[in-house]
């Protein structure tokens, strides 16, 4: 169960840094110059969902680490099934947000621009999305084998 748990919070910590770096940095499309489109809104939803991602990644370190050191306080409810969702909600979000930056910016370079790519930015929240991802899969794993202990007399 340890482990498991040890290798989620890896998992937040490196994926919850890399939301970070994606999140402050612009380094999305080489060639910073160019005007994207007349609308920012997009810009608005992307900044909103990787927002929402880090702060649900961050609550989710805080709730694994609790989990992981037996922390007392808040008895009330399993903390490795609440890290568990909220690593997912993170994914979720972090998903949403690199799924409305892509298609608004294929549409519009694709559509004006012969050859561009995307950049180290761009690709660091791709990862954040498997590592967040991948978070809560240990974590749900964790809490699946807390709960149902192999029982040695089951036949």
């Amino acid at each position: 169960m340890y482990s498991f748990m040890g290798g989620g919070l890896f998992c937040a910590g490196i994926g919850n840094i890399l939301l970070i770096v994606s999140t402050a940095t612009d380094y999305c499309v080489p060639g910073k110059c160019m005007t994207h489109t007349d609308s920012i809104a997009y810009w608005d939803a992307t900044r909103a969902f990787m927002i929402l991602s880090l702060l649900a990644c961050f609550i989710g370190i805080v709730i694994g680490v609790m989990a992981f050191i037996h922390y007392s306080s808040f008895d009330g409810f399993d903390k490795t099934f609440a890290a568990g969702i909220l690593f997912f909600i993170s994914c979720f979000f972090v998903l949403l947000a690199m799924a409305v930056y892509t298609g608004v910016t294929v549409n519009y370079y694709g559509k004006r621009y012969g050859s561009w790519r995307f950049s180290w930015s761009y690709i660091m929240g791709w990862v954040a999305v498997v590592l967040t991802f991948f978070s809560g899969i240990f974590y749900m794993c964790a809490y699946r084998m807390h709960e149902c202990p192999r029982n040695s007399n089951s036949r």
